[in-house]
């Protein structure tokens, strides 16, 4: 429950290993969303598309991205530690019965304007992993540099 990192969106506030596990759920979530917009036809499913035609750029996505975030973990840093571990088995849950409604054909298909992974849906999913692994590694760097001081 500690402060371990800060936040990429809002300087001086900072984010405890509660708040990136809500955060892993919501960009899981997210990533589910993009998917059945795009199976279902969407011609802009990230909703990035910029108003001149063409995509935002990785780094206006990111700056995306950590503002939706910080909202996102502001929403649910009342939760307890048990309910954002929920809200994780949930989302994955969620993952896992998309992957059972995708073919392998669908899994090689491009998320338009996607910047993760190959952008493949397959790649799109794959990159959870990635992206955990990088939380704890901040996490973990964070937790040790606050107890260093």
């Amino acid at each position: 429950m500690r402060p371990a990192t800060e936040s990429e969106h809002t300087p001086g506030t900072h984010w405890s290993a509660k708040d990136h596990l809500a955060h892993l759920a919501g960009i899981e979530y997210r990533f589910i969303e993009m998917i059945r917009r795009h199976i279902d036809g969407d011609a802009n499913p990230l909703g990035w598309k910029k108003a001149e035609g063409g995509y935002l750029t990785r780094d206006e996505i990111m700056a995306r991205v950590h503002e939706l975030t910080e909202a996102w973990a502001v929403k649910h840093r009342s939760l307890s530690m048990s309910e954002v571990v929920a809200l994780g088995q949930q989302a994955r849950a969620a993952t896992l019965t998309l992957l059972g409604e995708l073919t392998d054909e669908q899994l090689g298909e491009k998320l338009p304007g996607a910047p993760w992974a190959d952008g493949t849906l397959g790649g799109v999913l794959g990159v959870n992993a990635d992206h955990a692994g990088m939380h704890w590694a901040w996490l973990t760097e964070g937790l040790a540099a606050a107890a260093g001081k």
